[in-house]
């Protein structure tokens, strides 16, 4: 990774995706739903990924913080389907008042295939 080439973080919502971004080419991505229940907005964070080239740099969690705090910052509840995810919250409980479990209809509402646990 070239050290003039800050990686910077951003949120494509058309793609439904928040990115970390090298040089013009996403290098990790975090990928949500949006979903509605009577409680109130959420979004459901069901796949992270990062390029293998890039690992051992702590992008994951760099990722998982923007993904979740912008989660938090649109007013949604988090939903952590991702493993990846789930396993950071839990390692920063300062987030747990914004996370709601995980329920059957949050897996049936992640298509197979793009990080739903089977």
């Amino acid at each position: 990774m070239p050290e003039e080439s800050p990686i910077t973080a951003r949120n494509a919502p058309d793609r439904r995706r928040y990115e970390l971004v090298d040089a013009g080419a996403v290098v990790a991505q975090c990928d949500y739903l949006p979903f509605g229940t009577a409680a109130g907005p959420q979004r459901i964070l069901h796949h992270t990924t990062v390029d293998e080239s890039y690992g051992g740099q702590g992008l994951g969690g760099r990722l998982a913080r923007f993904a979740v705090e912008g989660t938090i910052d649109a007013g949604l509840q988090i939903v952590p389907v991702c493993p990846f995810i789930k396993a950071w919250l839990g390692r920063h409980p300062e987030y747990d008042a914004h996370v709601a479990p995980v329920r059957p209809e949050h897996l049936a509402a992640v298509p197979p295939g793009s990080g739903r646990p089977e």
